[in-house]
């Protein structure tokens, strides 16, 4: 077999438009948002370097930013503890049960691929009170549950919760769709194998797909997480952040320091946290799927 002998030089000559390109739309925007935390700044005039001011009251002053966090982190916990597994027994049952599953699994994928603003607008109009027509607050009244009907996103209490339901709603399709192409990269003669020593069904599952499927897996949740931490358009359609910062998460309350309240540099020092918990996040997931992966490797 012939082999391609090409020397370092072009291949620097190939990678380094690239790598250069990358370093300048990732790395050089991650380092000036760090140094424009380190201003006072309202993004248009002159600014007065203050150095750790903004990040010192951003951690210890501010009684905003921690229930911000606390709220992101909520959001990604439903997101990776009940959107993940709902998917991947889901993604289960298609691959056992429908002979022809591409259409189910694209009515799944479906609301993925709607614009945020439609999604927003429709799960607003559901959940409007009853006089203004909201779906399940009228389906409450039929049903003689009429002390369970609220305003949903207007009241505290419950508009984290109607505005997480919305995302795990939109992005479980999506998930379902990677973890059903993991199962069926999965080779059939596995599971006739299986099959023939008295392994089948959820035995088969527990012993076979679910070990074979941990790197896909994997994928499903660093982007669950991921996601979950840089949710904004949904929030800020819905809620704004409101009522009373009651849905303010990391990446909505940055927008409205940054442009709202004319902080641009108090955002900006929220922005380089919020960078540094989506790395940290990151090196944290692959290290425990590494462990799992050489487990059943």
């Amino acid at each position: 077999m012939n082999v391609l002998k090409v020397s370092k030089w072009t291949i620097t000559a190939f990678v380094l438009p690239c790598l250069l390109l990358y370093t300048c739309l990732v790395f050089v925007p991650i380092l000036v948002s760090v140094y424009s935390g380190m201003l006072e700044w309202n993004g248009f005039g002159a600014s007065t370097f203050i150095g750790l001011d903004n990040f010192t009251k951003m951690l210890t002053n501010d009684p905003e930013f921690w229930p911000s966090v606390g709220r992101t982190f909520m959001l990604s916990g439903f997101s990776m503890f009940v959107q993940l597994p709902v998917a991947l027994f889901v993604a289960i049952l298609i691959s056992r049960y429908i002979k022809k599953p591409s259409f189910l699994v694209s009515s799944y994928f479906l609301p993925v691929i709607l614009s945020v603003v439609i999604i927003g607008q429709l799960w607003k109009t559901i959940y409007n009170p009853a006089s203004m027509g909201g779906m399940i607050n009228q389906l409450l009244i039929k049903l003689g549950q009429g002390s369970w009907s609220h305003a949903w996103l207007s009241e505290p209490k419950y508009a984290m919760y109607a505005v997480i339901l919305v995302s795990l709603w939109q992005y479980v399709g999506y998930h379902i769709l990677i973890q059903f192409t993991g199962i069926q990269n999965i080779p059939a003669d596995i599971y006739e194998a299986a099959k023939i020593d008295g392994a089948s069904g959820f035995k088969a599952d527990r012993y076979i797909t679910l070990p074979m499927i941990v790197p896909i897996f994997k994928i499903s949740v660093v982007l669950s997480f991921i996601g979950s931490l840089q949710s904004f358009d949904l929030i800020m359609v819905m809620t704004g952040g409101g009522p009373a910062h009651a849905t303010d998460v990391i990446s909505s309350y940055m927008y409205n320091m940054s442009f709202l309240s004319q902080k641009y540099g108090y955002g900006s020092a929220i922005a380089t946290f919020l960078v540094v918990v989506c790395l940290l996040a990151t090196v944290i997931i692959n290290f425990i799927f590494n462990r799992i992966e050489k487990r059943y490797s």
